[in-house]
């Protein structure tokens, strides 16, 4: 095994925000805000504060969801959070996020508003406020929290461990690698076994479960994930194929993955979205075309 050179740790730790590769900038050892900002409110009950990352798209794909089952109620903005600048670190977002994660959401329907953090939590909060998404009954509500539980403990895995150290530490490691690879291949298995025997991931229906998988190990599947699918050889998790391909079909699914999304193709980027029609007029690319007729 190959190794850039032997490493012994210190006693005590120090941070070295040069050894932070493309990261550097937005990781630190410390909480709290940097800078003071308030956060945008917009006209709709529900905020929401996001980049149009895997985590971030799980609440997206919700919100359409929930909109393209007649839930007016859970019209939203979506504002930017541009990670990469820091804008996480406000002192607006940390009242939301402590944590200064995207996506944040606060909840405005009431006298009192409410914050909800961590993807995961957001899913299931919407899903109990719009009664959708989620099964009552038991056994199939405890199955459906089992796998979006799953999503939860499993995606570090793949974006802070395999995702970091495959694409964007500054030197390859073999053995983090190694590491990480064989887990998210375990994993994939895990998903590809259990989507052999139902057509969701948690039975027969659709849930906040998919909801939560589909932006990682569906990305992986279809290659968008890191640029790994031959080095993984996703190709060969079928029934995870089969499940991605037919999420992905979803017309809400496709919307939500456009919401806060900043990378690819301009057609598919709304970086801020405040109302439905805004997917017709207010891609990146309608906007570029705008600006160049205005020109």
């Amino acid at each position: 095994m190959s190794s850039s050179s032997e490493y012994t740790p210190p006693k005590v730790w120090a941070w070295n925000k040069a050894s932070g590769g493309r990261f550097a900038n937005i990781n630190r050892p410390v909480a709290g805000p940097t800078h003071e900002k308030e956060l945008p409110v917009g006209k709709h009950p529900l905020q929401l504060y996001s980049l149009g990352t895997p985590n971030g798209v799980k609440v997206t794909i919700m919100l359409e969801e929930l909109l393209a089952l007649g839930h007016k109620e859970a019209e939203y903005d979506a504002w930017l959070i541009r990670i990469s600048e820091g804008e996480q670190f406000s002192t607006g977002f940390v009242a939301v996020n402590p944590n200064s994660k995207i996506p944040a959401l606060v909840d405005r329907s009431g006298a009192t508003p409410i914050r909800v953090f961590e993807s995961g939590s957001i899913l299931l909060y919407l899903a109990e406020k719009f009664g959708a998404f989620l099964p009552t009954e038991q056994p199939a509500r405890a199955e459906t929290l089992s796998w979006l539980f799953w999503q939860m403990g499993s995606a570090p895995f793949l974006g802070g461990g395999f995702g970091h150290f495959y694409a964007y530490a500054p030197v390859k490691i073999e053995y983090a690698i190694d590491r990480y690879a064989m887990e998210v291949k375990r994993q994939m298995d895990v998903l590809d076994r259990r989507l052999a025997e139902t057509k969701f991931v948690a039975g027969d229906d659709y849930t906040i479960a998919d909801m939560a998988i589909w932006p990682w190990y569906g990305g992986l599947a279809k290659g968008w994930q890191y640029g790994a699918a031959e080095f993984l050889q996703v190709q060969d998790y079928r029934n995870v194929q089969r499940w991605a391909d037919e999420i992905h079909a979803r017309p809400a699914v496709k919307r939500g993955r456009m919401v806060n999304r900043i990378t690819g193709d301009p057609s598919e980027q709304l970086h801020e979205r405040h109302d439905a029609a805004d997917f017709d007029t207010k891609t990146q690319e309608k906007i570029a075309g705008s600006a160049a007729a205005a020109g």
